[in-house]
């Protein structure tokens, strides 16, 4: 849309005291910024609006500030989306209060692609950055948009591995206008996430962190996706609220399970307890999502199994060939067959077993015995 179309949008989301519960409401009983600014007093206070926001709406209390509003955003390049565009991220749509309008930085075709979000503490371990940069970026080699918050630490960890993806989207989700960088040490990465995918903000350029911008922020974020992946948290952290969000919003809920004695491994720990799906690796992920999903990401290939599996042969190293031979995809093989056919040492053998799980194209099963992956 026209960047003018959007002047009536954005003096409605900018009327003192309406919010975006509040102006959803009105659009859907009158269809249109424009049918609710024509609407009389006595039409709005029918509709259970304060009076205050009800009279700031009559007198279009919000018109000039929103014509500012509208030449910052010129000045910046940005896009405005409303909800009755089809570029608006429709999934977002079916949660209870989304945003009328959006700011958009970036590639707006990356908001309805299909997504995951992922989300945890700002203070993680080295094991919760590592987990969430390697989930982040084999989630994005298989097509899927890595949605999150943007904050440090998990957040951050998780959308620079969708960036070292080769064809990762990442969409940012700010508590802050677009034009913030918050935190500042992410410059570099809001530029990447910028340029690869999309940043977005229902909050006015030149918002600040204010606290109260980040629970509102992380329903966004829930609502999105397909699914929320919770890495690390706290007990009262927010990355909880967003999963719970999740839940409440139908999405799949998922948790990488922690150390028991670690405060940022309660939040993933009790949402596994209470029926998330635990998660080891990008499989885990994508066997939860709904069959047509699956299907437009991993169409049916004319290769065999066999085929696909020997096709990553060609990136490993000597010994790890070796060993990848003497493995199946439907037999498991026992780690002292492997050292006597292989007829390296056993430190050796499991050295190249180690490295090959960590690639994911080797599994460890109970008992010492391996199998090759389903790729």
């Amino acid at each position: 849309m026209e960047l003018d179309a959007s002047l009536d949008w954005l003096s409605l989301v900018m009327t003192p005291g309406l919010g975006s519960r509040l102006a959803g409401k009105l659009l859907r009983q009158f269809g249109s910024p424009e049918g609710i600014f024509r609407a009389s007093l006595t039409e709005l206070e029918a509709c259970r609006l304060p009076a205050a926001p009800a009279q700031a709406i009559q007198s279009r209390r919000a018109h000039k500030e929103a014509e500012a509003e509208l030449e910052r955003v010129r000045k910046l390049g940005c896009r405005l989306l409303n909800w009755d565009e089809p570029e608006y991220p429709q999934r977002l749509l079916e949660i209870y209060d989304p945003p009328p309008l959006l700011y958009v930085r970036g590639d707006a075709s990356a908001l309805n692609r299909h997504s995951i979000s992922m989300v945890g503490t700002r203070r993680p371990t080295p094991y919760g950055n590592q987990v969430a940069e390697r989930l982040g970026r084999d989630l994005a080699e298989r097509g899927l948009t890595i949605v999150s918050g943007m904050a440090r630490g998990i957040d951050s960890s998780a959308h620079q591995g969708a960036c070292r993806a080769s064809h990762g989207a990442p969409v940012g989700v700010l508590g802050t206008g677009v034009d913030v960088i918050y935190p500042k040490e992410n410059r570099k990465l809001f530029g990447e996430v910028e340029k690869r995918g999309a940043l977005i903000s229902e909050f006015p350029l030149g918002a600040h962190p204010a606290p109260e911008n980040f629970p509102v922020r992380n329903r966004i974020v829930a609502g999105m996706s397909l699914g929320v992946v919770v890495v690390q948290g706290a007990q009262y952290s927010g990355s909880l609220i967003t999963a719970r969000l999740g839940m409440e919003f139908g999405r799949e809920v998922y948790g990488i399970p922690g150390n028991i004695t670690a405060d940022v491994s309660f939040a993933p720990n009790q949402l596994i307890k209470q029926g998330a799906k635990l998660v080891t690796s990008w499989e885990d992920v994508v066997e939860e999502l709904p069959t047509e999903v699956r299907a437009e990401l991993f169409p049916v290939e004319t290769t065999t199994r066999e085929e696909r599996a020997s096709l990553f042969a060609d990136e490993l190293s000597p010994l790890e060939k070796k060993v990848f031979g003497l493995l199946g995809l439907d037999e498991t093989v026992h780690v002292d067959e492997l050292v006597e056919k292989s007829e390296l040492t056993s430190s050796e053998v499991l050295a190249a077993l180690c490295e090959m799980e960590m690639k994911g194209i080797v599994r460890q099963m109970p008992g010492k015995q391996f199998i090759k992956v389903l790729l």
